[in-house]
């Protein structure tokens, strides 16, 4: 049995753009969704309805939600050191896998990606107990992962002038920390070309990723970017990326 899961950044909380961003969603079919940046728990409620989804979760205010078409064991939401956001936690029914999403600290500089670093950090030792089961950590990193590039002439003045004051090559280690901690990059297990997930009117970058522990990488089954939904320009300003686990 496989589990079909999207990842989805859904930008400033959705509103005003539910019947898009379920459009989209529905596209995919997919039995779980990870939602970031889904802060109105209104909105999350619209989007079940929409979408067929007989279990939902959110708080006001964080980022993180989910939407399910399928019992779930337990849920929850954790707040660990350094990081702003708090981390969800999906418990599966069966053998009580785990997906967990994430959503880190935003702006490409060196002085962001110090913070991110530090965030992964403690999300990694939040959920070091269950590193040998099957899990999946899923969402919008907001960073490169490496030999990545990021073409600084596509930012905005603001966020070029950040990345300048801050040294202008940006030192990329959250992605590869992932790595080194014993995980595999599920989008590079069955793709070489760019995977841009980011942003649907001018793709040039990737931000969402789905990781999976090395040594159970063989049940992670597919993983892709969905860049050709109806309705994702007027949704978000990411594409979902979807994923199916065994």
């Amino acid at each position: 049995m496989s589990l079909r899961v999207v990842s989805y950044n859904i930008r400033l909380s959705g509103s005003g753009r539910e019947k898009a961003i379920a459009s989209v969603i529905n596209f995919c079919e997919p039995d779980l969704v990870i939602l970031e940046e889904a802060t109105r728990p209104d909105v999350v409620q619209r989007l079940a309805s929409d979408c067929g989804m007989k279990i939902w979760g959110a708080v006001h205010g964080d980022s993180l939600a989910f939407l399910s078409r399928i019992d779930l064991v337990d849920h929850s939401w954790h707040q660990v050191r350094f990081a702003r956001r708090r981390y969800l936690e999906i418990v599966l029914p069966g053998a009580s896998s785990r997906i967990f999403g994430v959503h880190l600290s935003a702006i490409h500089s060196n002085v962001t990606e110090r913070r991110r670093m530090y965030e992964l950090k403690s999300v990694l030792a939040g959920i070091a107990e269950h590193q040998q089961g099957m899990h999946v950590v899923t969402g919008d990193f907001n960073t490169l992962a490496p030999g990545e590039q990021l073409d600084l002439r596509k930012l905005p003045l603001r966020l070029r002038l950040i990345t300048w004051i801050t040294g202008r090559k940006i030192r990329w280690r959250t992605i590869q920390a992932m790595l080194d901690a014993g995980y595999s990059d599920g989008y590079r297990m069955f793709a070489t070309d760019h995977g841009y997930t980011f942003p649907t009117w001018d793709p040039h970058v990737r931000l969402d990723y789905a990781f999976v522990p090395t040594p159970l990488k063989e049940r992670l089954k597919r993983c892709v970017v969905i860049c050709d939904a109806p309705s994702l320009k007027e949704a978000s300003d990411h594409f979902p990326l979807l994923f199916e686990i065994e």
